[in-house]
């Protein structure tokens, strides 16, 4: 059986690289940069499990189409293994037609990304990092934010990490509101539909999945439905908020700043708004969130080379 592990080597500790040498025979990437389809293709020729992270193949809003493109050129693929929580970058359809069972590695960064999501409301609300940048290019003046503490937080999504975001909200002194898919209870959590969450949030939290359903559930129509001067997190994915009517709605002063993480800040509508804060994504880097991720996907990777595969999403 070969095994290809598109991460380096090094990143393995010696008793996980043990683990997976006792499955056959396997080959890691030498680093993490982006490398063409034909050199990928060449590197796992004749894989029979495919564990992958998607910095090799550009980044997440490049990965769809080349990771397709390399899976169309392995017969024997048993599976898939992702080195992430998120899998809006693959094509499960395709997967699923072909029968390959795709692993991801659900909640290893969930006290991590809670906790950025939590800063970056506090940033938000704030202002800091606005006031920071303006500092830097010389243009330093008195921000004036508001407090968090007795506003409504709406959090859009109630899974793990979304759940976790509301206690640490709660921890803070907000009164906290949820809308999820299915039906959820959490303790100091009112639940309420999609369209009342929007209408009574003071501040917003995103934390659906990110997939062909949640792509742009924010966008104009639900933009209006909020609160004048509502501040917006979104540590999931830039496609589920449309950025051209976020854009509109920042300038306009509807929206009073927003949060997200992208591969590209610059070909983006909200590039140069001041309240629109893009950071490059980075919220689940932390050496516990590491620490589970890699274990979590050594597992994965050794369910599927047993035919036993686990946490699949397609």
């Amino acid at each position: 059986m070969k095994i290809s592990v598109l991460f380096p080597k090094s990143e393995f500790t010696h008793k996980q690289r043990q683990a997976l040498s006792k499955l056959g025979s396997v080959v890691y990437s030498t680093d993490r940069k982006e490398k063409s389809v034909k050199d990928i293709i060449n590197l796992v020729k004749g894989s029979d499990v495919l564990a992958i992270d998607p910095d090799i193949f550009g980044g997440f809003e490049k990965a769809k189409k080349r990771v397709t493109a390399v899976i169309e050129s392995l017969p024997k693929l048993k599976g898939l293994a992702l080195a992430t929580g998120s899998y809006g970058w693959i094509d499960l359809k395709y997967c699923k037609q072909r029968k390959i069972p795709v692993s991801n590695v659900p909640d290893y960064s969930r006290e991590s990304v809670a906790e950025h999501a939590l800063a970056l409301l506090l940033n938000l609300a704030k202002r800091i990092i606005i006031s920071d940048r303006k500092t830097r290019e010389g243009r330093y003046e008195l921000e004036m934010g508001f407090e968090l503490k007795g506003k409504t937080l709406g959090v859009i999504g109630l899974g793990s990490i979304g759940s976790r975001v509301a206690e640490l909200a709660q921890g803070i002194g907000m009164k906290v509101i949820a809308h999820n898919r299915s039906p959820r209870k959490q303790k100091g959590v009112i639940m309420k539909s999609f369209p009342e969450v929007l209408k009574a949030s003071d501040a917003i939290s995103l934390n659906v999945i990110d997939s062909r359903e949640t792509k742009h559930m924010i966008s104009n129509k639900e933009l209006t439905k909020m609160k004048d001067g509502v501040i917006i997190v979104n540590t999931v994915d830039r496609e589920i908020v449309d950025e051209a009517a976020m854009a509109k709605a920042i300038k306009s002063g509807k929206v009073y700043g927003y949060a997200y993480e992208a591969e590209d800040l610059i070909n983006t509508p909200l590039a140069k708004l001041e309240n629109a804060i893009g950071i490059k994504g980075f919220g689940w880097y932390t050496q516990e969130a590491i620490d589970n991720l890699m274990q979590i996907w050594i597992d994965n990777i050794k369910a599927i080379a047993k035919n036993k595969p686990q946490n699949v999403v397609n």
